[in-house]
């Protein structure tokens, strides 16, 4: 069998796909998408694919306004007290408070004496009025250090994602109902710090201008993060929450040991107006935090006070230099670029022509699409929807035209198989069968055993072509005529109501024995929006109006069957000179056939009449023209 052409001509024949049968379903990639986004089903994907945007940014300078101290191993090997006592503690304070740091946070609990040293402690607090203390205010209550006042102490706790991953951070939030001072709104450590550095420049705490609820240092207004923000749903946002914009590159801040301080190996330009962060560092404390969006050696292995340095960080460089926060679009503006994008994958494969350049473009545009997502990220703090967005347009832009290009191709295989069986059978009916039927023409001269096999014979070579066809075709495109004979109702409809007409005439009906005149005329209809159904009803209709001519028209001489289309209206009309003996047009008395035309010319926005005159007897149906442009679009 013959090849068929493969894709040039199925790509053709793709991009020329009824606009309505591509929008529907593409559409209805986009509805799913957005209900999948609805529910929560992309949610930690964006979560991940957030981690890597944030990850692969450029290095960023090192924030010199801040100072990480970090009680590590050999600080307390060399202390000798797990993991640090009092007296040490407050000599470190003392010794950093001699180079004049703007503010320390303490990110060491100190709700219990750790002797020696707790009284000298607590004198030091008291007396450096730019340290402050931590609490936990969540989870397993820790009360903070009893000799420092409220306004010195910030909570430290993270509101953790489903993942356990942390990627927002709290500026204030109410304690739960177990706390012992619950009526009080506290404020979070990082908050606190960035305060008293930006009250140095003139700076102060206030309620927002675009929206009350938010904080705000001067001109830059801290937005709050809201349950749906980003590619979250649904999300706990109870306090004064904000998503977390890490400081990129390996070494974000300098970071030296508590021994280097007290031993004076750290320059006093290090400490001098900066922000110092005390905390343990060592592996067996565990003061870890999960966050995939750092960029470290060992990913989620992460100390919980360098989680707080990037966030107080991030909150600096928001104020004095700008440094865009991590923002979201609203829910419509999100929800209409994912449309955007399933739009534009609908598009792209009806204006490229050629498959190669087609995939090409879904590729480089598919890029496109998540550089433009990274830059926005970048540039400007946007975290606009990555995932559902690349899969709607992904979904639309190669799965669907994958569907369809299997379809057409499908096809094309069924049509050329088709177009073999046909040149097969129209080999053997121009040569074998010719021959055959002129020996049947001749069989009273033949012996009848041999006239019953050609007989025969005849009749297994008509079969097999049948047989053949009706193989090749989907159940849905065939139509059954008599016994064995097959009709493909894809075929022009003129041509197939023909072969109806013709196969029906050669029934075993009295009507026909007497008909000696036949006015026949098929023409092409116009049977665009017409789908197989109607197809298979139409060939039915003109089956039961010929049959009835069979049953009821005894003595016609005369049998008129038009197939055409007028500038109006398609018309299939079959009329006999053989008038009726009761009136056919009550529609009380109508049968089974007549109240099937009724019903599939009102699907048809058309007409059926049936109905005995004077000489004889008619029966039409009549439709509109363009049925499928003014009401059956879908």
């Amino acid at each position: 069998m013959a090849k068929p052409r493969a894709t040039p001509l199925v790509w053709e024949k793709l991009s020329r796909v009824s606009w309505q049968s591509q929008i529907l379903p593409g559409m209805m990639v986009i509805g799913l998408v957005i209900l999948a986004r609805v529910l929560g089903l992309f949610q930690e994907l964006e979560w991940k694919t957030l981690d890597s945007f944030l990850r692969l940014r450029p290095a960023e300078p090192q924030d010199e306004r801040l100072l990480i101290v970090g009680i590590d191993e050999a600080d307390i090997q060399r202390a000798g007290v797990y993991p640090i006592s009092d007296q040490d503690l407050a000599l470190l304070l003392q010794t950093l408070a001699q180079n004049e740091p703007r503010a320390i946070g303490i990110d060491i609990y100190r709700d219990l004496p750790v002797e020696p040293g707790n009284e000298t402690l607590a004198n030091t607090l008291k007396s450096l009025p730019n340290v402050f203390g931590i609490e936990k205010i969540t989870g397993g209550l820790v009360s903070p250090p009893p000799a420092l006042p409220p306004a010195r102490i910030g909570f430290v706790d993270f509101p953790l994602d489903q993942d356990g991953f942390v990627r927002r951070a709290y500026l204030g939030a109410w304690p739960p109902i177990n706390h012992p001072d619950n009526g009080r709104f506290r404020f979070s450590l990082v908050l606190k710090l960035a305060e008293a550095y930006l009250a140095e420049a003139g700076l102060t705490l206030e309620n927002g201008l675009q929206n009350p609820d938010n904080m705000r240092f001067g001109d830059t207004e801290l937005f709050q993060f809201q349950p749906n923000s980003g590619g979250y749903v649904g999300a706990d946002a109870t306090g004064v929450q904000i998503p977390i914009n890490p400081r990129s590159g390996k070494l974000p801040f300098q970071r030296v040991s508590m021994t280097d301080v007290l031993e004076g190996r750290v320059e006093a330009r290090l400490i001098r107006d900066r922000i110092i962060l005390i905390a343990i560092t060592s592996l067996s404390v565990k003061d870890f935090v999960n966050s995939a969006a750092v960029n470290t050696d060992n990913p989620g292995l992460f100390y919980g006070v360098e989680m707080h340095a990037h966030i107080t960080s991030q909150i600096l460089s928001a104020v004095l230099d700008n440094r865009p926060m991590l923002r979201a679009w609203s829910d419509g503006w999100e929800y209409l670029w994912i449309v955007l994008w399933g739009g534009v994958g609908m598009l792209l494969v009806r204006y490229i022509a050629r498959p190669s350049w087609y995939m090409l473009s879904v590729g480089l545009v598919g890029l496109g699409l998540a550089g433009l997502s990274l830059a926005l990220l970048w540039l400007g703090g946007w975290w606009i929807p990555v995932v559902p967005t690349l899969i709607v347009f992904a979904v639309n832009g190669c799965v669907l035209p994958g569907f369809y290009l299997y379809d057409q191709m499908l096809r094309s295989c069924i049509d050329e198989r088709q177009r073999v069986i046909e040149q097969t059978y129209d080999a053997i009916h121009n040569g074998p069968l010719q021959t055959l039927a002129l020996l049947l023409r001749q069989k009273e001269q033949l012996d009848p055993p041999i006239s019953a096999r050609l007989e025969n014979l005849n009749q297994e070579l008509r079969a097999i072509y049948n047989r053949l066809l009706q193989e090749s075709l989907p159940q849905e495109e065939q139509l059954q005529l008599g016994s064995q004979s097959v009709v493909d109702l894809r075929s022009p409809l003129h041509e197939v109501l023909y072969e109806l007409y013709t196969e029906t005439l050669r029934r075993d009906f009295p009507g026909f024995d007497s008909i000696k005149s036949k006015v026949v005329k098929f023409e092409p209809l116009q049977v665009e929006g017409l789908t197989s159904d109607d197809r298979r009803s139409l060939c039915r209709f003109l089956e039961e109006a010929l049959c009835n001519v069979g049953k009821h028209a005894v003595g016609a001489k005369q049998i008129t069957v038009l197939c055409l289309a007028t500038e109006a209206e398609n018309l299939i009309r079959v009329e006999d000179n053989c008038k009726a003996g009761k009136d056919l047009s009550n529609q009380n008395t109508a049968g089974r056939g007549t109240q099937q035309a009724l019903a599939l010319a009102q699907r048809l926005r058309g007409t059926f009449q049936r109905s005995s005159y004077a000489t004889g007897t008619y029966c039409e149906l009549r439709w509109p023209l363009q049925i499928s442009k003014h009401w059956r679009r879908w």
